[in-house]
């Protein structure tokens, strides 16, 4: 039931997504091309592959407004490391995945065992991210990085067309999490507790582990997120993230996944990222300013939960 109730969810932006590719491609000759799909799949990565660990949160019924911060400490703690001290890419890499496993650590270990609204914690440890960032960082742009760390910023041809190595690990990344949201006991775990936390404690799932294991593997992808920015931006910047953590929330309610938890799929959180990619791309192409893509993406966000509502109110 839970799997047709996703297919079902995932329909309505795909057809979205299709509708907007049409629309778009009657309007500029140059979308269709495949440079410039390259290039929305290139800028939708570092988004997309955040919302793939704000997806895991959302389907518990949590939120995690965090996750751009954290991302942004990890660019700098991974930068950092390897420029300042010397440290090999890869150590300097896991640093800063430990770093955002703390931080994911923290937030569960807040929501579990105090009780406390995720929307609360994960405000408070954003600010406190957003400190850290800035205190370490002594608010300076981190250049001059070794080529490891800008791997997945390298390109490969497809045709006559690039195709950056960090599109393929967010592609990676999102078939992963699919096989194990399907597949798993795990995966099904985290449904149940979206969907009714009590009962799903009644059938013997240990909700406090598990919401601890979700925070903490998502802000794990945070951190992978923040290795793809520092690959597609040649830096550790400070300042960025700032909005990472709403684009994020709008790829996953654009994508069908429920706000309430419980039902959606991590698939449809790429259509929903793909579709703001291509709204902005395509505005840009037809020479729309950027403050009219923001009004529109936002009047997409509340079409969505307006979807989601009605949908709800008919299942009662």
């Amino acid at each position: 039931m839970i799997m047709r109730g996703n297919i079902v969810s995932t329909l309505g932006p795909l057809l979205a997504l299709l509708i907007a590719i049409i629309f778009f491609a009657s309007q500029s000759d140059r979308f269709l091309t495949g440079p410039n799909l390259s290039l929305v799949v290139q800028q939708v990565m570092v988004v997309g592959t955040l919302a793939i660990g704000q997806t895991l949160v959302i389907l518990t019924a949590g939120i995690d407004l965090s996750n751009g911060a954290v991302m942004a400490l990890s660019s700098i703690v991974i930068t950092k490391f390897a420029t300042a001290y010397g440290l090999p890419p890869l150590v300097s890499v896991l640093a800063g995945l430990l770093v955002c496993a703390a931080f994911g650590l923290l937030n569960g270990t807040l929501i579990t065992r105090l009780r406390l609204p995720p929307f609360i914690v994960t405000l408070g440890t954003l600010n406190i991210a957003f400190a850290l960032t800035h205190i370490y960082s002594r608010e300076e742009t981190v250049s001059s990085l070794p080529d490891a760390l800008t791997f997945f910023g390298n390109t490969f041809k497809i045709g006559q067309t690039s195709v950056t190595y960090g599109s393929v690990l967010m592609f990676v990344l999102f078939l992963i999490t699919w096989f194990i949201l399907r597949e798993t006991a795990g995966g099904r775990h985290v449904y149940a507790i979206g969907n009714n936390p009590e009962a799903a404690r009644l059938t013997g799932i240990r909700v406090s582990s598990m919401l601890l294991f979700v925070y903490t593997t998502a802000a794990i992808i945070y951190g992978i997120a923040g290795l793809l920015l520092v690959a597609r931006t040649g830096v550790g910047d400070p300042n960025a993230g700032q909005t990472e953590n709403l684009d994020s929330i709008t790829a996953v309610v654009l994508g069908g996944t429920s706000l309430f938890g419980g039902r959606g799929s991590v698939m449809g959180t790429l259509v929903g990222a793909l579709i703001v990619g291509i709204v902005r791309n395509g505005l840009q192409l037809m020479g729309v300013q950027s403050i009219y893509q923001v009004l529109i993406t936002g009047i997409l966000v509340i079409l969505a939960v307006t979807v989601d509502q009605l949908a709800r109110r008919r299942q009662k």
